[in-house]
């Protein structure tokens, strides 16, 4: 892609907590610095990303199906240490270029999900390597206000239950693995932050401002009704069996619309507070 293209794409990720409009609207896209080969200087660059459960992330070095490498991956190839903005959280990270079956299978895997990816494979020679970004290093947590961040969380959330609801309803007849695995991170992520905010902010936001407690019970059971809509997700997608996509549209459309009352509502409650004056 184009310099100033890239740049302009950068500065809108950090600007509005990794949400782009253009060509990149509507998909999952992190930002990926790495130490240049020759130069030993830092490059980001925005990169398409797939989740693989949670531990890491795969990112595809498909240069729209050019003959060469992109730049990045063969920065990476040569100082695996790398930065991952995910518009959320800023860490370090391990680059592993996948090889093999390892690599065969999730490659095939993207390309089912998304057959752009296979019509790359098709308009060059080379095989187009797929990489695994294993973060390496403690999260830079968001910047601005505590009530700015929560809310970036929050919006991430949002973002990543729409993309996976396009990616339901443009699914065709049967659902594949790279949904069931977008499904299944989602639905860890939001087990981990819940469970974060249970046993680590809601009680110091308790003990500090005892007149919370029924604003913080609310959430809490709310918690509980998330947590069951994302076990019957889990068992929904879970196995070998067919899973009619109108099922899983309406399990994600029941997830998403309890979710979002729960995010509003917990904004509304307790930005006020976590934002104001000491």
């Amino acid at each position: 892609m184009p310099i100033d293209f890239n740049l302009r794409v950068i500065e809108e990720f950090r600007a509005h907590g990794g949400r782009v409009g253009g060509p990149f609207e509507g998909a999952r896209l992190l930002l990926l610095t790495t130490t240049g080969a020759r130069s030993g200087a830092p490059h980001t660059t925005p990169v398409a990303y797939l989740p693989d459960g949670g531990e890491r992330l795969l990112v595809i070095a498909s240069a729209a199906g050019a003959d060469r490498h992109p730049a990045w991956y063969h920065n990476l190839v040569a100082n695996p240490r790398v930065t991952v903005e995910d518009g959320v959280f800023t860490y370090e990270a391990e680059a592993t270029v996948l090889t093999g079956e390892e690599r065969d299978r999730i490659f095939a895997r993207a390309a089912e999900a998304d057959p752009g990816w296979a019509e790359y494979q098709a308009k060059t020679d080379r095989v187009i390597p797929v990489v695994a970004l294993r973060e390496s290093g403690t999260a830079a947590p968001p910047g601005g206000s505590f009530g700015e961040a929560l809310t970036r969380v929050h919006d991430a959330f949002r973002r990543e239950l729409a993309v996976i609801r396009a990616e339901v309803a443009d699914s065709g007849p049967g659902i594949g693995a790279q949904l069931r695995i977008n499904c299944l991170t989602a639905c860890e992520g939001l087990r981990f932050h819940h469970t974060t905010e249970d046993r680590g902010m809601f009680p110091h936001l308790e003990h500090i401002h005892p007149e919370l407690t029924p604003v913080l019970d609310r959430l809490r059971e709310e918690h509980e009704r998330i947590a069951a809509l994302t076990e019957e997700l889990k068992t929904l997608i879970s196995g070998d069996r067919a899973v009619e996509p109108s099922a899983l549209l309406s399990e994600v459309d029941r997830l998403t619309a309890e979710l979002e009352r729960h995010l509003d509502y917990e904004e509304e409650m307790l930005i006020p507070i976590l934002d104001a004056p000491a």
